[in-house]
């Protein structure tokens, strides 16, 4: 048995401190602290002199002042590498992705020069490589498509895609100016994974059109109206188109095959797309491809971006398509990118600070939007050629906007004879990888609810639209949190025979009671959500408890409530403590508090809950409450505990 920690007296030999609470001021601070700064980015500005701090701000704030002074000949070396290598990449792909979203290919070059430049200097990540994906390619073409068509006002629907991307940028850089990357934790994994493998999947389905060479199309984006276009236009069909399409697709799923089985062959995958391209090029000129109904690119200009500050459109009529894709791409793209980030920095055992990243990929953006680029972020692929390929720093940016560089002004009319199929199976090849069957597997294995929220954004994705799926999705995950804080769990401790120890009795059953005392833990924060419930559940553990030890000639006259894990409590929280104070006491049942948090006992104190229970009731542990009952039992008469 325990020593006793309980005087002659009755008083615990440990006492709880009852100190005057904070003030609100003090409360304030210290909440917001925990909410917005949970990683104290400033710990090493304390004691620094001035100047010290004046240091250390700018390259906290500007990470090029961190990485560039310590710079050297053999770093550029494994940077210049990595450069080169994910540039062979980001040509094709930017032309591919610029398809998909419907604007001018040269878009999708410009997108991979100016926006790397932006990142290199404020990026925290060196393994990130910018550069545009295709699910919020399919996001701002969707949406915007549904105020202006792209065919027939191909000038208005570029300047609107150049508003969306303005809007994403500045949503971005506030989120991280404010430090609400909070607001992205609610797109769980599951959520991406699900709404990814949607995206992926429709992709795959609209690039049929390059690879069956057909002309007309949906403008939809859900998987219905896509299978039902291409049988409406099934006699549009060209087996020319087909078979090059099939011949192409199936060449970079073997260099993806052979990446995965020799990681150190990942540069065969790496530059698949830019093999595809060329070889595209070449057969589309010396075969004249567009007289056997293989479409091309066609005139790319040369030439550094062209400022579009002008071409910003925020006509009242149309600003409600930009603004929506930028709020959901802002997200997307900040999920994706962070999430990637973090992954390969824990890799070196690193970290990243997200809201640092927040502020990188908004200025980006907002700079990408004035200079013809349109939305940027991490994308995976190149994200992992650029660690495969040895990056060391954020120079691989710099590297890879020089080669784009480059190719804007000598190499851009070459790629005019690229096939548009060549670009369809691309684009397939990479949206393969984005279906992952193995997490929805794993969810399924391991937690059905998650398993439900990834289904429901692939599902919701796939048959009605993007943002409808998403929406489910994150609203059942939140539906998920809102039931654990209604309904918190509670659980009866015993004590773990010949120690100090008390544990749940449901984990551990050989755990035994302890005569005369029921001891109650709850895990969550008090809130008027779940009070009521925790409020009958308690009361319904007290019935259960005298029902048992009522016909052994015992009786329930202490509750002890371990409060450790509540960690905050609101008014009606109190009152519910209060009526279940007021309900026992009826009830010759005494209530005690242990291990009561600081801004827990602070409420209770402010309110007179603890005046009302006495201060001899609360306790440091449930040893000290426990001894404290016996000695309470034995003084009033009762049979010892």
């Amino acid at each position: 048995m325990a020593p006793a920690r309980v005087t002659a007296a009755g008083e615990t030999l440990n006492k709880v401190n009852f100190a005057a609470p904070r003030s609100f001021g003090a409360a304030l601070k210290s909440d917001l602290k925990e909410t917005f700064f949970p990683d104290d980015p400033f710990y090493d500005f304390k004691g620094k002199p001035l100047p010290v701090k004046a240091k250390k701000a700018l390259k906290y704030f500007v990470p090029v002042f961190e990485w560039l002074p310590k710079y050297n000949r053999k770093l550029f070396m494994h940077d210049l590498l990595a450069g080169i290598t994910v540039a062979s990449l980001a040509i094709p792909q930017g032309i591919s992705y610029a398809k998909l979203a419907n604007i001018p290919p040269i878009v999708g070059l410009y997108s991979s020069f100016v926006p790397p430049l932006i990142y290199s200097v404020f990026g925290s990540s060196k393994h990130i490589a910018v550069g545009t994906v295709a699910a919020c390619s399919l996001i701002i073409a969707a949406t915007i498509e549904s105020k202006v068509n792209p065919i027939e006002n191909p000038n208005l629907y570029l300047n609107l895609v150049f508003t969306a991307t303005l809007i994403s940028g500045v949503t971005q850089l506030i989120l991280g100016v404010f430090r609400l990357g909070i607001l992205v934790d609610f797109l769980s994994h599951s959520t991406i994974t699900g709404f990814m493998g949607g995206t992926a999947t429709l992709i795959c389905l609209q690039q049929l059109k390059g690879i069956l060479g057909l002309k007309h199309f949906t403008t939809h984006t859900d998987m219905v109206s896509v299978i039902r276009a291409i049988l409406k236009n099934k006699k549009e069909i060209r087996w020319e188109s087909t078979v090059v399409g099939v011949i192409f697709l199936v060449f970079l799923q073997f260099t993806r095959f052979v990446k995965q089985k020799k990681p150190k062959l990942f540069w065969v995958s790496a530059i698949g797309p830019m093999a595809v391209v060329t070889s595209g090029c070449i057969f589309a000129y010396l075969a004249h491809a567009e007289k056997h109904g293989i479409a091309i690119v066609g005139h790319l200009k040369k030439g550094i971006n062209p400022s579009s500050i002008k071409n910003l459109d925020f006509d009242p009529k149309y600003i409600s398509a930009p603004i929506q894709a930028g709020l959901v791409t802002a997200m997307i793209a900040l999920a994706e990118g962070i999430a990637i980030g973090r992954s390969f920095a824990i890799m070196e055992n690193k970290q990243i600070d997200g809201n640092k990243e927040m502020i990188a990929f908004g200025l980006m953006n907002i700079v990408g939007s004035i200079t013809s680029c349109y939305l940027t972020t991490g994308p995976f692929s190149k994200t992992a050629v650029n660690y495969n390929a040895g990056c060391k720093t954020q120079m691989t940016n710099v590297v890879m906007s020089m080669c784009m560089m480059l190719t804007l002004f000598f190499l851009a009319p070459l790629f005019s004879y690229t096939p548009l199929v060549a670009l369809s199976a691309i684009i397939m090849s990479a949206m393969f990888g984005l279906i992952e069957y193995d997490k929805a597997y794993h969810f399924y294995k391991t937690d059905k609810f998650d398993f439900a929220i990834c289904m429901v954004a692939f599902f919701g994705v796939a048959f009605v639209s993007m943002d409808a799926g998403l929406m489910l999705s994150v609203g059942l995950a939140l539906l998920r949190t809102l039931l654990y804080v209604a309904r918190p769990p509670s659980s009866k401790l015993g004590n773990i025979p010949d120690t100090y120890l008390y544990r749940d009795i449901e984990q551990y059953p050989g755990a035994i009671d302890v005569p005369k005392t029921l001891i109650l833990q709850l895990g969550s924060p008090i809130y008027f959500v779940n009070s009521g419930y925790l409020r009958e559940r308690i009361l319904r553990w007290v019935r259960d408890e005298k029902a048992i030890k009522d016909p052994q000639g015992d009786d329930v006259g202490y509750v002890l409530l371990d409060l450790g894990g509540v960690t905050s409590i609101d008014i009606t929280g109190v009152e519910t403590l209060a009526e279940i104070y007021r309900s026992l006491e009826a009830r010759e049942i005494k209530v005690v508090i242990v291990n009561p948090r600081l801004e827990v006992l602070e409420k209770l104190t402010v309110t007179h809950f603890i005046d009302k229970i006495g201060k001899e009731h609360v306790f440091l542990s449930i040893e000290d409450a426990i001894d404290w009952c016996k000695f309470s039992a034995k003084n009033n008469g009762r049979e010892e505990c």
